[in-house]
């Protein structure tokens, strides 16, 4: 019976790609030069024009990028081979004309940064982000995809992907959709696999692995991976059912990558130019953490306001405190369950980011809802005029991530059996598992039914549509925790680089500091503090130490070519510091252990 049933899946995906699909081909002759040759044939064409064109988003990013700056020589001809007409009616678009029904396109690629966002192509892989890559028709979005591979077998490559594997190097997708979110990593990788359950059905997690390391490091490395998939099936409770049961981590640890992680629906790209050796295991082990975590959150526990993606516009979405930000929340505590860091090192590590958000006067002009609203001009968006993020934008990934903080803390003081994990898988149970977007209003009506209207308004009402920060140093003493700032550090406020023996205002001060009440601004260079100059950080520690809080002092600075001098009054350093308290009640270490051990 199950042979039967096999056999009439595999004629009924026969009969799909029997019908009219697009095929891709790609070629690497010219790696050495980046470059790389693509050719791409639309059969099958019912209208007098086909229009053609690169993207300008990707999924997983949220700002426009201008793919279609890096393509050149582009030729179309007809089914017979006859050249026919191509025009650009805008900078991303290509007009073809004169066709028979069929279209050939051809065209090189240039490609050299390895990311999530972008292609790079040179004789170590092809590390092919799709958008960035391929060509695509609007009209004809809804056709099967055949993409077929043409890997350097001089090099040893081979290809890894979340693509259907048709076998000979032909991989292939149902539609435009699935093929834009699947990228490809094409070079001569280690592959390592083990094997998970859920409800019955048996996944591979794969981990595609392009690095200069060792196999032992490998090995190590893989390790820590099976651990973190384990803990976060935990909090959700099951796995996404893994389109062809599998999930594929396409790591590329090379020198010449750009250090970056996006999400995909059955893979994820991690890059880094640190390898595996020293350092580098702990510190690159945080986005395997961060983009599986989103195999549930973002790809399928999905805003409404990405639905559908598109590949000519950006996606603006208000929803990325939760999106983003909640999944920032859970990839330390992940790394910290998983026994990668300890309890220590991740209370410790939650300082830098509580302080940006806490201290950041971007919250007088925008709540986490408005903050999201922002990621179309800087998620890797580049613009070249300066601006004033420092006192308008507070990161939606941190803003996101202290509030999960905040919000698991409260579930979990409220009542002793709430906490963030449960409201998750209810919210994956859903919106995820069901795959139906979901609105900001939807996850408030899921707060309500998991904690009560009153805690649920609370919450929305104080930090998510308005932007007061939560009681923090209560909620942490709950758990054994102290928020501790020094008073007796002087605090100026001056963003500073040494550079050439000169100490400059690297960026615009932020409203509130002493710096910004005197008038400094991004480029001025600092002489001295009271006749007392200094070329270096320990040089400037050294001079702070002879001053208070309240005390006043001297500052000369250039600007213009101008020397300026005027009063600064130091201020009262706003940083706080987290650790564990050395001496928790025994109900706070009890509240403590619970949150952050293993699943």
């Amino acid at each position: 019976m199950k042979t039967l049933q096999a056999a009439f899946l595999i004629l009924i995906v026969q009969l799909a790609f029997s019908q009219a699909k697009n095929q891709y081909r790609i070629s690497f002759e010219n790696a050495i030069h980046h470059e790389a040759k693509i050719q791409v044939t639309f059969p099958d064409i019912k209208t007098d024009t086909l229009s053609v064109r690169m993207s300008r988003t990707s999924p997983g990013r949220y700002a426009l990028h201008e793919f279609a700056k890096n393509v050149y020589d582009v030729v179309a001809t007809d089914g017979q081979g006859k050249k026919i007409n191509v025009t650009r009616p805008n900078p991303h678009q290509w007009d073809i004309s004169n066709h028979d029904g069929t279209v050939h396109l051809s065209y090189i690629l240039f490609a050299d940064r390895g990311d999530g966002t972008y292609s790079q192509i040179d004789e170590t892989h092809a590390h092919l982000n799709i958008p960035a890559t391929f060509m695509y028709a609007p009209a004809l979005k809804d056709r099967a995809i055949a993409l077929t591979v043409e890997p350097r077998g001089d090099l040893n490559w081979k290809v890894a992907a979340q693509l259907n594997d048709a076998g000979n190097n032909v991989y292939t997708a149902p539609d435009l959709q699935y093929f834009m979110d699947s990228p490809v990593e094409i070079s001569n990788h280690t592959v390592k696999e083990f094997k998970v359950t859920s409800n019955g059905a048996e996944y591979i997690i794969r981990l595609v692995l392009h690095h200069q390391g060792t196999e032992e490091e490998a090995n190590t490395y893989f390790e820590n991976v099976k651990k973190i998939v384990l803990q976060e099936e935990a909090v959700f409770g099951e796995y996404p059912k893994f389109d062809n049961g599998i999930y594929t981590f396409l790591a590329c640890y090379m020198p010449q990558v750009s250090g970056d992680g996006m999400e995909h629906r059955n893979s994820t790209i991690l890059t880094s130019t640190r390898s595996l050796a020293n350092e580098g295991m702990k510190k690159n082990i945080g986005t395997v953490s961060h983009e599986f975590f989103h195999a549930w959150n973002v790809e399928r526990i999905r805003p409404k306001t990405l639905e559908p993606f598109n590949f000519e516009e950006a996606n603006m979405s208000g929803e990325l405190w939760f999106a983003e930000g909640f999944t920032s929340y859970y990839t330390n505590l992940i790394l910290c369950r998983a026994g990668i860091l300890s309890q220590e090192e991740y209370i410790k590590g939650l300082t830098k980011t509580f302080n940006y958000v806490w201290n950041s006067p971007a919250r007088a002009y925008f709540n986490p809802i408005e903050m999201s609203y922002q990621a179309p001009f800087v998620d890797a968006a580049t613009s070249v005029d300066p601006v004033n993020r420092a006192n308008t934008f507070i990161s939606y990934y941190s803003y996101g991530s202290v509030l999960g903080l905040a919000l698991d803390l409260s579930l979990r003081s409220y009542k002793n059996d709430l906490n963030l994990d449960d409201y998750m898988k209810l919210v994956w149970g859903k919106y995820g598992k069901t795959e139906v977007p979901y609105t900001k209003e939807d996850l408030q009506n899921t707060l309500r039914q998991y904690a009560g209207e009153t805690f649920a308004n609370n919450f929305f009402g104080k930090y998510i549509d308005n932007s007061q920060m939560p009681d923090y140093k209560t909620l942490f003493s709950n758990f054994g925790i102290a928020l501790l700032n020094n008073t007796k550090i002087p605090y100026h406020g001056i963003p500073i680089t040494f550079d050439n023996n000169q100490t400059i205002v690297s960026s615009y001060p932020k409203k509130g500091t002493p710096a910004y009440a005197i008038g400094l601004s991004k480029d001025d260079i600092i002489l001295d503090i009271d006749g007392h100059s200094f070329t270096n950080k320990k040089e400037l520690s050294e001079l702070l130490n002879n001053y208070r809080p309240g005390q006043e002092a001297t500052i000369t600075y250039k600007r213009f070519e101008k020397e300026i001098k005027t009063e600064i009054t130091f201020a009262v350093n706003p940083n706080f510091e987290i650790s564990l308290q050395e001496k928790p009640s025994k109900d706070a270490l009890a509240k403590r252990e619970h949150w952050l051990k293993a699943k």
